[in-house]
């Protein structure tokens, strides 16, 4: 069977410790889009790990982690990541990296950072990892794959081609240094030696494993508010974020995703640029921001801190649809144990009028949350197993966000590590 496991906001979500979760019963656990611009944070035994490239399910030694095909692949960045979970104490996962995957180049990274340059104030807030340039090349079909590398004298002559283009932008719109070709060709070589060992058919394998009746998790990267179509365009990722593209990304077939599990916070967080309705800010937003998560609210792969907000419900709920969600998880409960009242955003103000549905950017603009206001539990909540040993008013919050939704919350995080998780 295969499920997904995606975000229904900004990103951030903490996907990262419910694919850990789920994986320890899975037989394969699969990266389908996305590249090294977000983080995967997970807690278990061996430590503590901001994954961006690897797949949540390398701490679990039976299960085979794909690198999928719709996946932006940062070649050192892999090796790099990977050397630092081993080093942990963690056994050498079992990885498989797509033929078909595309290679993240050393301009792309540039090209992002000369961009953002440009841009000034006006700028996407990049995490300048090169994403937006490489699906660019990616959909205008100048882009590398993995199986490309094999075939050097192929490679060359497209290397010539495509360098001839990049160089012309380089000189003549970002007035940089331009790309020797020789010396990318001998770096791309480099490349295919640290990924040989771990490429293979994956789509193939995939296949045969469905077949077989395997357990496979599709583990999407950041939210579904930063989908390319459906989110806040244009402050967006550049790959889809929706547990559809899950069938292309992984090379699975249309109907094989039974299970979706959309994960949400207990409040709202973003990194980057764009529309945030239920955002906070002052100290207000510094006391969520250092009472979230284990070390608090900041990027995984920037270190940015994130923009705080109240729970989102209109924005959840949009989401949730987006990605057809079978199940929620609601992670991150504990965190708000500090507060007297907690605010919930229910609707959004757009001239004068109170909508529940999630619009477009032009009008997202315009809205204002409308909240209620909830009382606080203000106790610990962590180690309670139970949901009927939470405190009444975390119970009341939780029920009163499950009725918002309108999607079952199957499971309550309490806590960042595999154990601290309630279900219901």
């Amino acid at each position: 069977m295969v499920k997904a496991i995606v975000g229904a906001n900004w990103g951030d979500e903490g996907k990262g410790k419910i694919t850990d979760m789920f994986a320890d019963k899975a037989d394969i656990v699969i990266r389908f889009q996305g590249g090294a611009n977000a983080g995967h944070t997970i807690i278990n035994d061996y430590g503590k790990f901001a994954l961006h490239l690897l797949p949540s399910g390398v701490c679990h030694p039976e299960a085979v982690n794909i690198i999928g095909n719709g996946v932006a692949l940062d070649i050192p960045k892999f090796v790099k990541e990977l050397a630092s979970v081993t080093e942990k104490g963690v056994p050498m996962p079992n990885i498989l990296v797509s033929d078909r995957a595309q290679i993240m180049m050393p301009y792309h990274v540039l090209l992002d950072t000369y961009e953002e340059e440009r841009l000034a104030d006006k700028q996407f807030g990049s995490t300048k990892s090169g994403i937006a340039p490489f699906y660019s090349d990616k959909y205008a079909k100048i882009g590398f794959q993995v199986c490309d590398l094999f075939y050097p004298e192929e490679l060359r002559e497209k290397l010539e081609s495509v360098c001839e283009i990049k160089n012309l932008l380089l000189e003549h719109v970002y007035h940089k240094p331009l790309i020797d070709v020789d010396e990318l060709f001998n770096t791309l070589m480099e490349y295919k030696e640290m990924i040989a060992p771990y490429v293979a058919d994956t789509t193939a394998f995939v296949h045969k494993a469905i077949k077989e009746g395997k357990e496979i998790l599709l583990e999407g990267q950041l939210g579904s508010l930063k989908d390319p179509d459906h989110g806040i365009y244009p402050m967006v990722t550049s790959s889809s974020t929706l547990a559809g593209y899950g069938t292309v990304g992984a090379g699975i077939p249309a109907g094989a995703i039974k299970e979706i599990v959309a994960v949400t916070k207990a409040y709202s967080s973003a990194v980057g640029a764009g529309e945030f309705v239920s955002e906070i800010f002052g100290e207000e937003a510094d006391k969520m921001r250092n009472h979230g998560g284990d070390a608090g609210e900041y990027g995984a792969t920037t270190g940015r801190p994130r923009r705080m907000g109240w729970f989102d419900c209109v924005a959840t709920r949009y989401g949730i649809e987006c990605q057809g969600a079978t199940q929620v998880v609601l992670t991150a409960l504990d965190c708000l144990d500090y507060l007297d009242e907690i605010k919930v955003c229910v609707g959004y103000e757009i001239d004068g009028k109170v909508t529940k549905d999630f619009p477009n950017t032009h009008l997202l603009k315009k809205a204002k949350p409308v909240l209620v206001t909830l009382p606080g539990f203000k106790q610990n909540i962590r180690g309670i197993k139970e949901f009927d040993k939470l405190p009444k008013e975390a119970q009341d919050y939780v029920l009163f966000i499950e009725k918002e939704i309108e999607a079952p919350i199957t499971m309550v995080s309490n806590g960042p590590k595999r154990e601290e998780i309630i279900y219901r």
